[in-house]
């Protein structure tokens, strides 16, 4: 899908993400911005994910404007670039992923998530060329993702799932696309990719997905993430751009020959493709809200979920340092949500 870029962006290392964040931590404190309370919207950051693509019906069909609340929404081409625009302070809240708002915050940013929009149920994907059966097979082989994210994270997690190690593979760090058109090419034995680059891979003869993010319910939770800061400071407006989230999904179920079109467009596939992802994002309810977001014992809890996320990031070397995430989840916006 020439027309939409990366939810996982440009190559960037784990370490330099880190190193972002503590950079973004410290700009977020001087950064000139005046508070919701005093007129200027909201800025809200998204990119190419199917999870995001309702605030597209969100700002189309003035939700924001119906709950009350001045919101602007921002698209990235590059979605590292929506998580470096957070950290230093030039977004309040952005669409991205619980483990790399968990590099962030071990990187020295402060942040909460407000809202779970959905969690990955196959559009994450380890595609292997010809032969190359299941997991154990990559041992050797040359395998491509982008480096320090969401799917680098994925791949490391089924690796070590089948008694492997990173060091075990030879790992060619790409961003999303390249990855996707490299290993369609012939030029690596393997990819961790994404929608829609998952049809872009799989176009090399043979070539299949030997485990998705389905078979990892939970892994891979996309969410609303906003400065802590800033969340204190606008307890109301928040509420009510949640409150806005939950109104767009209620409008999608009930007018979907009016919604799709608008999801179809910002996601710039057709809509045979766009209906193709749908079974691999599962968007998250009210409901599913209010609970994924109280103690559980698997990755569907988020505060599990995220003892996991943080304990593993360091362990394989994506997070120096294991972070504090005590303050992360904010449940309260979900818990008053109206609905």
């Amino acid at each position: 899908m020439a027309s939409v870029s990366p939810r996982r962006s440009q190559r960037l290392r784990a370490t330099l993400l880190a190193l972002l964040a503590g950079l973004g931590a410290g700009l977020a404190t001087a950064a000139c911005q005046k508070p919701a309370a005093d007129g200027a919207p909201i800025r809200i950051g998204y990119s190419a994910w199917p999870g995001w693509f309702p605030w597209a019906v969100t700002d189309s069909k003035g939700l924001f404007a119906s709950q009350g609340v001045n919101a602007k929404l921002q698209w990235f081409d590059g979605y590292l670039d929506s998580i470096n625009a957070l950290n230093a302070g030039q977004l309040d809240c952005n669409s991205q992923t619980l483990n790399d708002t968990i590099s962030s915050i071990a990187g020295g940013a402060d942040l909460q998530v407000v809202l779970q929009n959905d969690y990955s149920t196959g559009n994450d994907q380890i595609i292997a060329a010809q032969g190359i059966n299941k997991v154990a097979d990559l041992k050797g082989k040359k395998v491509a993702a982008e480096e320090g994210t969401v799917d680098h994270y994925l791949l490391l997690k089924v690796l070590k799932d089948a008694g492997l190690k990173g060091s075990d593979i030879s790992f060619v760090p790409l961003e999303t696309g390249a990855a996707a058109a490299a290993f369609a090419a012939g030029k690596v034995d393997a990819a961790g990719v994404y929608a829609p680059f998952t049809t872009q891979a799989l176009k090399r003869t043979g070539s299949r997905a030997i485990t998705t993010s389905k078979e990892h319910p939970g892994a891979i939770s996309d969410l609303l993430v906003c400065r802590t800061e800033f969340v204190k400071k606008n307890p109301e407006a928040i509420q009510k751009v949640v409150d806005a989230w939950f109104a767009t999904l209620g409008l999608m179920k009930r007018e979907p020959d009016v919604t799709l079109p608008i999801l179809v467009q910002r996601s710039g596939v057709s809509e045979a493709e766009f209906k193709a992802y749908d079974a691999g994002t599962t968007i998250q309810t009210l409901a599913e809200n209010r609970q994924n977001f109280k103690p559980g014992t698997t990755m569907t809890s988020l505060p599990y979920a995220s003892d996991q996320i943080a304990d593993f990031l360091v362990e394989v070397g994506l997070a120096k340092t294991r972070p504090d995430i005590s303050t992360l989840l904010n449940g309260t916006f979900v818990t008053n949500a109206k609905d």
